[in-house]
């Protein structure tokens, strides 16, 4: 008996096959997540083919999810709709258009200043290098410094270019630009009915279920960018302000550098911060470099620490670790706009993604609450009664 109740047990855990169940389960997992992979892939090849195309309406996205609140706000204390949108989307080209150009005003009145004083520097520090008990010759310091351009242009290139470079040349960054600019415009015109026909692309009873994760996908995405705003505005203002208490030079500059480059998590700041420990040091000398590199390091910890767990992870619902992950696989697979876009990529396609998992649009809508109706009847009923 017991040998035949074993070998039944043993029977059992295989098909009629004779195929072990945990290799059929095993089986059916991999075709499926292979054939997932490889739709991931075609996709990933296909924005890479399009990516002029699909950069620019990244950004439109970006700045619609911005503006939108900001159109339906002035919609609602009174403005007409158009000049509503008009004033969206002028406020932005103005902003941005004369913050840079305050920017490169600065810059070319301090750039021949800033290359004098680098030259003085570097030679001041292969002197104090040759006298130094290292006793490093020119010739050697000068070994040294093309392999650390050399190794900075490798690391560079793939930062900078990657697979979704935004142009390489002035022509295609400014096709670019005008197609996000009018992507935006009509967006902000008629962003509804552009989702409501995405929406109808779909099976019917796929819609109700892809229109609630596409809403909630839409109210993170407008959480992203109004507290990535909020971080870069206070690295902005941390960084620059240490800049301008060190009487650094070019510290607005700075500012509006570290400002954009927050837009990166985790890396934007810090890169773009290296730029202020540069000119202290090449202006003030290493004690002040040092100083603004711990103003640098101070800012970046209230970041981590505070900003991005606390408010970024409430507003996103994405752990800290898959942001590093994000952005990190993001600038290896498209350089900068890989870096730029992961996260809202990432922190949308989870929020969608649960919603459909969560089976929460199988249910029916809310009834209304008998006092909520009673309460509209009895306000109806107010004005009536005065007239009387």
């Amino acid at each position: 008996m017991s040998e035949t109740g074993s070998d039944h047990r043993r029977d059992s855990s295989r098909g009629e096959d004779g195929v072990a169940v945990g290799v059929r389960i095993a089986g059916a997992w991999s075709w499926r997540l292979l054939a997932i992979l490889a739709l991931i892939a075609v996709f990933i090849f296909i924005v890479i083919q399009l990516r002029l195309l699909v950069i620019p309406v990244l950004v439109a996205v970006l700045l619609s999810a911005l503006l939108v609140p900001f159109k339906n706000m002035m919609v609602r204390r009174g403005l007409p709709r158009g000049l509503a949108i008009a004033v969206a989307e002028l406020g932005v080209i103005i902003v941005v258009t004369g913050l840079l150009f305050l920017v490169v005003l600065q810059v070319r009145a301090g750039f021949g200043d800033l290359q004098q004083q680098t030259i003085t520097s570097f030679g001041e520090l292969k002197q104090f290098l040759a006298d130094s008990p290292l006793q490093i010759s020119d010739a050697q310091f000068t070994g040294y410094v093309d392999q650390l351009f050399g190794a900075l242009q490798g690391q560079g290139s793939a930062i900078f270019t990657g697979a979704l470079a935004v142009g390489s040349t002035v022509g295609e960054f400014v096709v670019g630009l005008v197609l996000a600019l009018f992507t935006t415009l009509f967006i902000l015109i008629d962003g509804e009915r552009i989702w409501a026909w995405i929406v109808h692309l779909f099976p019917r009873r796929a819609r109700t279920a892809l229109n609630g994760a596409g809403e909630a996908g839409w109210l993170t995405l407008q959480n992203f960018i109004k507290i990535q705003i909020l971080v870069a505005t206070v690295d902005a203002i941390g960084i620059g302000v240490g800049a301008a208490i060190l009487q650094l030079p070019l510290a607005f500059p700075i500012a509006v550098l570290v400002f954009l480059g927050s837009f990166i998590p985790v890396i934007g700041a810090v890169l773009t911060g290296g730029v202020a420990v540069f000119i202290a040091l090449v202006y003030n000398g290493w004690v002040v470099a040092l100083i603004m590199l711990g103003i640098v390091l101070l800012v970046q910890q209230v970041e981590g620490h505070v900003l991005q767990p606390l408010i970024m992870g409430a507003a996103v619902k994405v752990h800290p670790l898959a942001v590093v992950l994000a952005v990190a696989g993001g600038s290896m697979l498209a350089g900068i706009p890989g870096a730029l876009f992961a996260v809202p990529v990432v922190a949308v396609a989870n929020v969608m993604i649960t919603y459909i998992a969560s089976g929460v649009w199988r249910l029916p809508p809310p009834l209304p609450q008998p006092e909520a109706d009673s309460a509209l009847k009895l306000r109806d009923t107010e004005p009536k009664a005065a007239a009387e």
